[in-house]
């Protein structure tokens, strides 16, 4: 799995979500209850930025129908989605939040 640095853990301010793209990839990094998460920016019902959503209860909300996401699991858990998002795995080196896009073989 290779890791790429996304953003400084500095630089994320809790329940805000920050866009990133990596290899080409729209990311949302969240940081909440502790952890960093990080998940697919693109809603899977409307094709529309996640980050531009709230965040709430380790769940991110599409700000344009109201589709909420679990950030662990990218699982819808609010209708009109039924389409989970994917999720990456991230890793905190320092201050360094690392995230891996990349699918093992």
């Amino acid at each position: 799995m290779s890791y790429v640095r996304a953003a400084a853990l500095s630089e994320l301010e809790e329940d805000t979500p920050k866009r990133v793209e990596i290899d080409g990839t729209p990311v949302s990094l969240v940081r909440t209850e502790g952890e960093v998460f990080a998940i697919n920016d693109i809603c899977s019902h409307a094709n529309v930025s996640l980050s531009e959503g709230e965040v709430e209860d380790c769940s991110i909300e599409c700000w344009l129908h109201g589709s909420s996401f679990d950030l662990r699991t990218g699982k819808p858990s609010g209708l009109p989605a039924t389409r989970p998002v994917p999720v990456y795995p991230v890793k905190i080196e320092g201050d360094d939040v690392l995230v891996s896009v990349t699918q093992e073989p």
